[in-house]
Parts: structure tokens; C-alpha cells; sequence
């Protein structure tokens, strides 16, 4: 038997967290939930925003989201997948490419929703990019996807949070 260091197991061995309050989640949450799949299987085997899209419409859980929220961020995030990446990289400590698939779609999704929605508070958007974290990532992703986005937020909405102030 392999050892390894505690919370050093890779990411694929370990099953995705239970949210803590099942059937209380919202459509939009469902939605992130969703995109975030899509995305990770984008992260992991490719495939057009299209293919991805038509592969979760299947899915049981597709027909209580906003699908519209849903497609949005998909799409969003595919088409703009380069300038994301270099809008991330700076608040990171290490290539992009070195995080886990999971970590990547969660950043990409939360930096999308900081530039392209600008209706929902920034706070928000890092809550629900950590929520994310917790329910998908390794032991303290949504530590890492908390201090990135939080920096990256203090660039895109400098005046959201001033007017704070």
C-alpha cells in the first residue's frame, strides 16, 4: 500500500463533499454547479461549449437550474477562456496549469462572474465560488480560490468595493 502525507491524496481518489443542506439550493447555485461540471470536463477531455451543454441537458438535475444563468456562464466563460486565464494569473503562485482541474474551473467561472455580471454583488460571487470549493475541491482549495478571487475582485470591482467604504 502506497502511504501518503494526510490530505496529500489526489484529488481524482476523493469523492465530492455532500452539500450540507440538500434541496435547499437555488436555481443559480444549481446552475454554477452545472457550469462547473461542463467546465471541468472541458479542463479534462475538451469538447465545444455546444457538446458540453448538450451532454448536462440531460442530466436530472439540469431541469431545476436557471438554464439561461446556466448557458450564460458556460458559454461566457469558453469564449473568453484566454483573457481569463491571464486576468488570474497574476494572483497566483504558480502556473495556472498546475492547479487541479477542479480549482481551474472554479477560478475561470468566478472571474467570469466578477467581469461579466456586475449585478451580482462581488462578495457573492466569491461566496458562491468557495461554496464551490468546499463541495468539489480538495481539502483547502476554497482557501486558495478565496485568496485569488478576493485579490482579482479588489482589480475588477475597485469601485464596488470603495463605494463600500
Amino acid at each position: 500500500m502506497i502511504q501518503t502525507k494526510p490530505g496529500k491524496q489526489a484529488e481524482a481518489d476523493m469523492p465530492a463533499k455532500e452539500p450540507i443542506k440538500p434541496g435547499r439550493k437555488t436555481r443559480r447555485r444549481l446552475a454554477r454547479e452545472l457550469a462547473l461540471q461542463g467546465l471541468y470536463q472541458w479542463c479534462v477531455a475538451g469538447g465545444t461549449a455546444e457538446a458540453i451543454e448538450a451532454q448536462l441537458h440531460e442530466t436530472r438535475e439540469f431541469p431545476k437550474t436557471d438554464e439561461k444563468y446556466f448557458s450564460g456562464l458556460l458559454r461566457g466563460v469558453l469564449a473568453n477562456v484566454p483573457t481569463l486565464e491571464e486576468q488570474i494569473q497574476p494572483y497566483l503562485d504558480r502556473p495556472l496549469k498546475e492547479l487541479s482541474p477542479v480549482e481551474i474551473s472554479i477560478l475561470l467561472l468566478g472571474t467570469h462572474e466578477l467581469k461579466s455580471h456586475p449585478e451580482i454583488p462581488y462578495r457573492a460571487v466569491i461566496n458562491e465560488a468557495v461554496e464551490l470549493a468546499k463541495s468539489y475541491g480538495g481539502t483547502h482549495g476554497h482557501r486558495y480560490v478565496n485568496g485569488v478571487l478576493d485579490k482579482l475582485a479588489a482589480k475588477l470591482r475597485a469601485v464596488e468595493i470603495n463605494a463600500r467604504v
